[in-house]
C-alpha cells in the first residue's frame, strides 16, 4: 500500500488553520481522556487488585514533598508495600520516572489527570504512527482501535506503570520513523529523550521496545559507513541524527544508573535487585519474599503461550476478529514487499518504496522482540497465577500487561487490513454496479460491518471493565469506615491489621501516609508496635481498623469492618478485665496466658454463663486473677519492658469441638511507669480464623467485653469510666 491522499489530509478552512486529521486526532485523543476519568472513578475507585498502585502513588507523594527516602518514626511500623530498607531510609522498589508523571498530575489538578493524560498521548501517537507509516484514514483507525482495546481501558484507569512506558516508546517511534524521513536531528534528539525516559521507567521494556529500532540504526549507520558512494553530507546527517538519539537515550541509561548509586549504593544494582535479587531477568531460581520458582525455559514458553494467546484473543480491540484483521494488514506489507522484490531496474520511486516499507517493517519486529524478550521474565508466570486456571491471576483483571507494547503493531496493522478491506469492497462494487449503486451497496456494507464489529469490541471490552467493577464492589464494604459520616476525625493514628505481613498499602492501598507521617490520618501496623507508636503520636486519637471475612475482592466472600477506638492508660500498674460468655453447650474451659517472658495455665468449672477474667500489669510482673479460675502452676508471670500479653480462652462445647477467645493487651514499662492500650479481641472458631468480636455471624451466646484500666496511684486513662476500652461486645 503506498501512501496516497486522504479525505482527512486536508480540511480547507482558512479560520481554523489545521488540517482535519489533526483535529481529528485531538478530539479522539480527548475521548480518550474522558474514558479514562470515567474509568478511574467508575471501575477503579479503590484502586486495582495489583498493589503496585499504592506504591507508585505513595512514590508520587514523596516526590511532591522532595523526598526520594521515607523516614518513618516508629521502624517496622510505617513500611510500605515494595520499599527498601536502607541507612538512608526507606524507598520504593521502583523507579521514580512513572511516579513523576502521577505527581505532575497532581500538580495539575489530581493524580486522574495524569491517566488521562497517558491515555490521550497513547490514543493520539499511535494515531500519529499510523499516519507517518501510511495515512490519515489508517492513523486514525488505529487510535481507535486502541481506544476500543480491553487493555487500554483498563489500564486507562489504574496507576501502574505500562501504559506511561508505552507513552514514551510511541514517542520515540514516531519521533525515530519521522526524523528518517525528513532526516531531521531534532527528531532524533526528542526519539532519544523518549527512550532515554522509558528506559528509566521499565529499563526492561524499553529495551525491547527499542530493538527493532537499534537494530535499524546500526544497520543503516554501517552501511553508509561502508559505501563509499554515498553523499558525505547525507551520511554526516545520518551520523548527526544517531549520535542525537543515542546520546539522549544514553543520558537516560546514565540517570538510571546514577539512582541506582543514589538509592542501592552501587550503580548495577537496581532497587527492584536490592528489594529481591532474585526477582530478574533470566531462567533457574527465581523468587520475590515467599513466592519462589524453578523458572525453566520450558515454563517459560508454557507461560508465555499462555499470555499471547490471552492477548490475542481477549485483550486486543475485538479480541480474535482484531488479530484476525492485524493479520490481514501484515499480508498487506508482505505482499509489497513481494512486489517490491519483483520490479525490474531499481528506480527513485522504488527507493522510495522500500525505504517506506522498511519502516513499516521496523514495527512488526515489536512481535518478534517483545514476545521473545519477555521469555526471560518470570513476571508472565506471576500474571497467570495457576496456569490451569483461566480465572486465576491478575491477567483475568488487568490483561497481559507485561505485553503491553504490542497493542500498538496490533492496532496499526489491524487499520491496514480494514483499509484494504473497504478498498477491496468498493473496487468490487465499482465494478458489478453503476457508480450511485455501487457507492450505496459500499455504505451500506462498511455500515453493517462496523456495527458487528462495533457489537463484538464493546463486548470484549465490556467483560473485563464488569469483573474489575464487580471487586470495587466488594472493596465499598471494607473501606465504608473511611467514608462518610463513619470516617475517623482528623488527627488521629489508624493501626491497620497485618493481613499480609507488616506491610502498609497491601492491601490497604487507599490508607497511605504523607510522606512526612503528619497528615490527618496516620496510618500504622498493628499488633506488634503499637505502644511505641501511640507514644510517637502521644496527642493523636487511636483507632484500630478490624474486619471479618476475606479481604480478596475475587472470592464472592464479603467482608464486615469497622474503626474501634482505642484507649491509652498508663499508671504504677495498669490492667484489662474482661468477660466472656461460655454456652449453654459448654463442657470445659483452659484458660492459657503468655507473655514474653512466659506462660501460666489455669482451669475453671466449665458452667455456663460468664467468665470474669483479670489481668494486672506492674513493673516487671503479670497478675492473672478470677473467681471461676483455678492456677495450673504459678499466677503470676514475668513481663519484659515491652510485651505482648496474649490470653486464649479454649471453650470446649463438644469431644472435638469447641472455640477460642483471644485478647492480645501490649504492655510497656517506662521508668517504673506502665502503659497500655485497649486490648484486641477475636473469637476463633477455627485455631486459624478468627474475627474481631463484635463482628460477623456467629452463635448469639458468644461474646467477649473488655475494659481497661489504671490501677496504681499515678494513672493517665483516656476516657471516662463509663466509655473507657470497649473493645468488643455481640456476636
Amino acid at each position: 500500500m503506498g501512501a496516497r491522499d486522504s479525505p482527512f489530509d486536508r480540511f480547507d478552512s482558512s479560520r481554523l488553520g489545521v488540517d482535519r486529521y489533526r483535529l481529528t486526532t485531538l478530539l479522539l485523543a480527548a475521548v480518550a481522556a474522558v474514558v479514562s476519568a470515567v474509568v478511574v472513578a467508575q471501575v477503579f475507585p479503590h484502586l486495582s487488585l495489583n498493589h503496585d498502585e499504592g506504591v507508585y502513588l505513595q512514590q508520587a507523594a514523596m516526590l511532591l514533598d522532595g523526598r526520594l527516602f521515607l523516614t518513618p518514626p516508629v521502624d517496622d511500623a510505617f513500611r510500605p508495600w515494595f520499599f527498601v530498607e536502607s541507612d538512608r531510609g526507606l524507598y520504593s522498589k521502583y523507579t521514580p520516572a512513572t511516579a513523576a508523571v502521577f505527581a505532575l498530575g497532581k500538580l495539575v489538578g489530581g493524580y486522574p489527570v495524569a491517566l488521562a493524560a497517558v491515555s490521550a498521548a497513547i490514543v493520539g501517537l499511535t494515531a500519529a504512527l499510523g499516519r507517518e507509516l501510511y495515512d490519515a484514514r489508517v492513523g486514525l483507525l488505529a487510535g481507535l482501535f486502541v481506544l476500543a482495546s480491553p487493555l487500554f481501558l483498563v489500564h486507562a484507569g489504574v496507576y501502574l506503570p505500562y501504559a506511561t512506558t508505552t507513552a514514551l516508546n510511541l514517542g520515540f517511534a514516531l519521533a525515530y520513523l519521522r526524523a528518517e524521513r525528513l532526516g531531521s536531528r531534532r527528531l532524533a534528539t526528542v526519539a532519544g529523550a523518549a527512550i532515554g525516559l522509558a528506559f528509566f521507567a521499565r529499563p526492561y521494556t524499553a529495551v525491547l521496545f527499542a530493538a527493532p529500532f537499534i537494530a535499524h540504526a546500526v544497520w543503516t549507520l554501517g552501511r553508509s559507513l561502508v559505501q563509499e558512494s554515498d553523499d558525505p553530507p547525507d551520511r554526516r546527517a545520518l551520523l548527526g541524527r544517531r549520535v542525537a538519539t543515542a546520546g539522549l537515550g544514553s543520558l537516560g541509561v546514565a540517570v538510571a544508573l546514577g539512582y541506582n548509586r543514589v538509592t542501592t549504593g552501587e550503580v548495577l544494582v537496581f532497587p527492584y535487585q536490592a528489594f529481591a535479587p532474585e526477582d530478574g531477568i533470566g531462567f533457574g531460581h527465581r523468587e520475590l519474599l515467599q513466592h519462589d520458582v524453578d523458572y525453566t525455559l520450558s515454563l517459560a514458553l508454557r507461560a508465555n503461550g499462555q499470555v499471547l494467546e490471552r492477548l490475542f484473543t481477549e485483550w486486543v480491540v475485538a479480541g480474535v476478529l482484531g488479530t484476525a484483521l492485524a493479520l490481514v494488514g501484515l499480508a498487506v506489507l508482505v505482499a509489497s514487499w513481494r512486489r517490491l522484490a519483483a520490479s525490474s531496474t531499481p528506480t527513485t520511486e522504488s527507493t522510495r518504496r522500500r525505504r517506506r516499507l522498511v519502516r513499516r517493517t521496523l514495527l512488526t519486529g515489536l512481535f518478534v522482540s517483545v514476545p521473545v524478550g519477555n521469555l526471560a521474565f518470570w513476571g508472565n508466570y506471576n500474571v497467570l497465577g495457576s496456569l490451569a486456571v483461566e480465572t486465576d491471576g491478575l491477567i483475568y483483571y488487568l490483561g497481559p500487561y507485561y505485553h503491553y507494547d504490542l497493542l500498538i503493531p496490533t492496532a496499526v496493522f489491524a487499520a491496514v487490513g480494514v483499509d484494504t478491506l473497504a478498498g477491496h469492497l468498493r473496487r468490487l462494487a465499482a465494478r458489478r454496479f453503476e457508480a450511485t449503486t455501487a457507492r450505496r451497496v459500499s455504505l451500506a456494507v462498511l455500515v453493517l460491518s462496523a456495527a458487528a464489529f462495533g457489537g463484538v469490541a464493546a463486548t470484549t471490552a465490556a467483560d473485563p471493565l464488569d469483573r474489575n467493577r464487580d471487586a470495587s464492589r466488594e472493596l465499598d464494604r471494607a473501606y465504608e469506615p473511611f467514608d462518610g459520616e463513619a470516617s475517623p476525625p482528623d488527627d488521629t493514628v489508624v493501626f491497620l491489621p497485618p493481613v499480609y505481613g507488616e506491610w502498609l498499602n497491601h492491601p490497604f492501598q487507599r490508607l497511605r501516609n504523607d510522606p512526612g507521617f503528619d497528615g490527618d490520618r496516620v496510618y500504622a501496623v498493628g499488633d506488634t508496635h503499637e505502644l511505641d507508636v501511640a507514644a510517637a503520636f502521644p496527642d493523636r486519637t487511636l483507632y484500630r481498623y478490624v474486619f471479618t471475612g476475606s479481604w480478596s475482592p475475587v472470592d464472592d466472600r464479603s467482608v464486615d469492618a469497622e474503626l474501634r477506638r482505642v484507649n491509652r492508660v498508663s499508671g504504677d500498674r495498669v490492667g484489662v478485665d474482661a468477660t466472656m460468655e461460655l454456652p449453654d453447650r459448654t463442657r470445659a474451659v483452659t484458660v492459657q496466658v503468655a507473655t514474653a517472658e512466659g506462660r501460666a495455665s489455669f482451669v475453671t468449672d466449665g458452667a455456663p454463663g460468664s467468665l470474669s477474667l483479670s489481668l494486672t500489669a506492674s513493673d516487671g510482673e503479670l497478675a492473672v486473677s478470677g473467681s471461676r479460675l483455678e492456677p495450673v502452676g504459678e499466677e503470676t508471670l514475668s513481663l519484659a519492658a515491652r510485651d505482648e500479653v496474649r490470653v486464649t480462652v479454649f471453650v470446649q462445647t463438644g469431644t472435638s469441638s469447641g472455640f477460642s477467645y483471644r485478647l492480645s493487651l501490649p504492655v510497656g514499662v517506662d521508668d517504673g511507669e506502665v502503659r497500655t492500650l485497649s486490648p484486641t479481641a477475636s473469637v476463633c472458631e477455627l485455631p486459624t480464623r478468627c474475627r474481631p468480636a463484635g463482628l460477623g455471624t456467629g452463635a448469639s451466646d458468644v461474646s467477649v467485653e473488655t475494659t481497661v484500666r489504671s490501677a496504681g496511684t499515678n494513672e493517665t486513662v483516656e476516657a471516662s469510666a463509663t466509655e473507657r476500652g470497649l473493645t468488643g461486645l455481640g456476636t
